[in-house]
């Protein structure tokens, strides 16, 4: 891939997605071998006037390698430097890059009660400081290619050639090409959310009713007077970012322990390294009461059980079934850009900057109102081409605002 076309991505990650400020602090997460796409960030960050970067680097054999020969009460030790510097940076309050570049399925075969056991015993201890950091500062995350990411895409092709395609199909979710202005076309693309949230806010949904022929056919209630939202939005110090380079979604919170019915998943899900595929989950009271996969069972079991929190829904997703990145017809084995090609739900924790007045709210005043609390977020895509989605309003009325897969109002 053209230099000066991978530069420009960088740029508008930086620019657009993170939105960094003149003195701010920038971390970035990023697999070792992006090492290159980081310097290229850092040096986008500093002449945006950042006031330092810090990598926080991860490789998937290095996690291989710990879970193998690490003690489960090694792999969940937290030492005390790390506390401090999550510490300095709920006070620094750095704005904070996320690359995604990993083999979708390449921590398939660790021992996955070590994986989950070490991961709840750390966000014990690390839960406090991102409740501090919550909603105060701008993140983005976005993604470039890697050999076997691309090869997972596509099968077949000379580990340069997929790449390349990888590449190319990244950059056209997000805009980029040789001649038109991404970052123009990036305000261009939140204007368009603007609409459809309001019509969605202005018609007081108490539930919302999903069907389709897949098997999918369940009802989830909304809390009340929680706002849609879509595309960018501002951080409580006041900055607005762009959380997610791809987005398509028009998203809400529901309510914590109203949901009932089953959700049959559209698309593969990657998580954490494992592919979970062909697989349906039932809801009573809010909460999964089952879940049955063809593939990766046990993943979907541990994901599903990493806390009390996790058994519920945090986010309801609309994404018209012709999405752009749907009309791609490309399966990334990538949540990031796979859940903005297909209306999807996520299990886990749920936004509290969707209720209103929710900057003055504490944690304990979000999660009174509904908001559901959990160390994961984890979506999963159920967008099919006849899914109908009707709405349910306070006034008595029922309004199909999807039909065959796409909006219809």
């Amino acid at each position: 891939m053209d230099r000066d076309i991978i530069k420009k991505y960088a740029r508008l990650i930086v620019r657009t997605g993170a939105n960094v400020q003149k003195g701010q602090g920038v971390v970035i997460n990023a697999a070792v071998d992006q090492y290159e796409f980081v310097n290229y960030l850092t040096e986008e960050a500093y002449e945006a006037g950042a006031g330092w970067v810090s990598p926080e680097w991860r490789s998937q054999d290095i996690t291989i390698l710990n879970n193998r020969y690490q003690t489960v009460e090694a792999l969940s030790l937290v030492p005390k430097w790390r506390e401090e510097k999550m510490q300095y940076w709920v006070d620094e309050n750095p704005c904070r890059i996320s690359i995604l570049s990993e083999d979708p399925d390449g921590l398939s075969h660790i021992d996955k009660d070590k994986m989950q056991i070490s991961q709840v015993n750390i966000y014990k201890v690390l839960k406090k400081y991102y409740d501090a950091m919550e909603n105060k500062h701008q993140w983005t995350v976005a993604a470039v290619p890697s050999e076997k990411w691309a090869a997972k895409v596509f099968p077949g092709e000379s580990a340069e050639t997929a790449v390349e395609k990888l590449w190319e199909a990244i950059l056209k979710t997000v805009y980029i090409d040789g001649e038109n202005d991404a970052e123009e076309r990036w305000k261009i693309h939140n204007r368009t959310f603007e609409d459809r949230c309001a019509k969605l806010n202005s018609m007081d949904i108490k539930y919302l009713h999903y069907k389709n022929g897949l098997g999918t056919d369940l009802k989830v209630g909304l809390i009340p007077r929680a706002k849609w939202m879509g595309g960018g939005e501002t951080a409580l110090n006041g900055v607005f970012f762009n959380p997610n380079l791809p987005t398509e979604e028009i998203f809400t919170t529901p309510m914590r322990g109203m949901a009932e019915g089953r959700v049959v998943a559209s698309k593969p899900l990657s998580w954490q390294g494992h592919i979970i595929k062909d697989f349906y989950i039932d809801f009573k009271n809010g909460k999964v009461c089952s879940a049955v996969a063809e593939k990766g069972r046990e993943a979907l079991e541990k994901m599903i059980s990493m806390d009390e929190g996790a058994s519920y829904i945090g986010e309801l997703a609309l994404i018209p079934f012709n999405s752009p990145i749907a009309d791609t017809g490309i399966l990334f084995y990538e949540t990031l850009f796979d859940e903005n090609a297909s209306c999807h739900i996520a299990l886990g924790s749920g936004f509290s900057n969707a209720l209103p007045g929710y900057e003055d709210m504490s944690k304990e005043d979000a999660l009174k109102a509904g908001i559901n609390d959990s160390m994961i977020h984890v979506d999963f895509m159920i967008g099919t081409e006849d899914l109908q989605i009707t709405a349910f309003t306070g006034e008595g009325k029922n309004i199909l605002i999807f039909k065959n897969g796409n909006w219809s109002i």
